[in-house]
């Protein structure tokens, strides 16, 4: 299993926009609603805390790969040899340039949106666009406010107490 954890200030974010862009989901009135909720673990999946501290039970097998989306950020080069060895595949320099080039979020994004017209699924530019809407790391610094930044950081540090503190790359990216 491949296990992809991203800053949950970010996934805050995202869920935000995710939310009030589709119309099967219950919109949050505002980034403060969704940010308590998210805090409270009061969303679709459940809370953000016991999903990743559940995956991290597994960290140390081999079993599971452990990655953020933070370190594909900063070197997908990297991540993708990290990957082939995980899976035991072997791939030529050649092999995993072009593996890193074409999985950047500018090549998906752009191949999502020139494939959306053979794709019979009924509103999929509402999907191209909330899905693939920035992919950068570290946007909730224009949504979170000082008093939001500090209540997160509060309730992180409660939730995923006894973790390695330096454990994820959150603020490296």
């Amino acid at each position: 299993m491949i296990y992809v954890a991203r800053n949950p200030k970010d996934v805050t974010t995202s869920l935000y926009h995710f939310n009030n862009q589709l119309p099967f989901y219950s919109k949050p009135s505002t980034f403060e609603h969704l940010f308590v909720d998210f805090l409270q673990g009061h969303l679709n999946y459940g809370s953000w805390f016991d999903h990743i501290k559940g995956w991290l039970s597994w960290r140390d097998s081999e079993k599971l790969l452990l990655l953020t989306y933070e370190e594909l950020h900063q070197d997908v080069h990297a991540s993708v040899k990290k990957i082939c060895r995980f899976l035991d595949k072997k791939l030529s320099e050649e092999e995993i340039s072009s593996v890193a080039q074409n999985a950047s979020f500018q090549v998906m994004k752009k191949h999502i949106i020139e494939e959306q017209e053979v794709r019979p699924v009924e509103n999929m530019e509402i999907l191209n666009t909330i899905i693939m809407r920035k992919g950068i790391c570290g946007d909730w610094k224009n949504y979170f406010t000082v008093t939001q930044m500090e209540t997160f950081n509060k309730v992180y540090q409660d939730k995923m107490k006894g973790l390695d503190q330096d454990l994820f790359p959150w603020d490296q990216c």
